[in-house]
């Protein structure tokens, strides 16, 4: 099996290149008894994705655009996405494993009652995305992702990975961040700061941290308030 190690997560990556593996074209991700296997869906541009109660195992999503997306109740099993746009999707109660999103768009998104095992999203754009209760279950990990003014409420992200990551006015809100991996990503504006107690960064994050913190306590320099008015 291919693997893709961040900082210190090893994520299993989709085997779809096995010997032997033959991923037919299909024109819908509905299947007739709720699951779609060795599957390769690309190139479709959909006014709505509404998905529900299905399974989708062994495939790969490529170039899907989507302006309104609700995905509910899925099982998703070495399955990988490409360059989609799945717009402010709203995506509840699911559990993924072994799933790639690479250079996809999430902005907006409200991911909810997510389970993440071996996942790992590289190079999306998650601005303004709300995660809450969102598990990592396995390894996860996010490399080279935009999460400008997203949210994290509930989330329990032990030992994954924010690697390289634009965390601009990312908020931390309750949750269990211990080992998160911060390292190569700026820190400086994330909101929350003090709720990330024990998680991995470098050295030359103190700054940033600290940044963020006296922003957060809106404290006020001695040498402002001399400053004439």
């Amino acid at each position: 099996m291919d693997t893709r190690t961040i900082g210190r997560v090893t994520v299993t990556l989709p085997s779809l290149d096995e010997p032997g593996l033959y991923l037919s074209n299909v024109q819908s991700l509905e299947g007739g008894r709720g699951i779609v296997q060795d599957f390769q869906y690309a190139d479709a541009d959909l006014r709505s994705l509404d998905l529900a109660d299905t399974q989708l195992v062994s495939g790969r999503v490529t170039n899907l655009r989507a302006a309104r997306v609700h995905l509910e109740r899925l099982r998703l099993n070495s399955v990988e996405f490409v360059a989609c746009d799945l717009g402010s999707a709203t995506w509840r109660d699911s559990k993924l494993s072994r799933v790639v999103f690479r250079d996809c768009k999430l902005m907006g998104a409200n991911l909810v009652e997510l389970a993440l095992d071996d996942v790992l999203f590289e190079g999306c754009r998650l601005d303004y995305a709300m995660l809450e209760n969102v598990r990592a279950t396995g390894p996860v990990a996010f490399s080279r992702c935009v999460l400008t003014e997203a949210s994290m409420t509930g989330c329990d992200l032990t030992q994954a990975v924010l690697g390289t990551c634009t965390l601009r006015l990312t908020e931390f809100g309750k949750g269990r961040y211990q080992s998160l991996d911060l390292r190569g990503s700026d820190l400086s504006s994330v909101h929350g700061v003090e709720r990330l107690s024990k998680v991995i960064i470098d050295r030359t994050q103190e700054p940033e941290l600290t940044a963020a913190l006296l922003a957060q306590l809106n404290v006020t320099y001695s040498e402002d308030l001399d400053a004439p008015r």
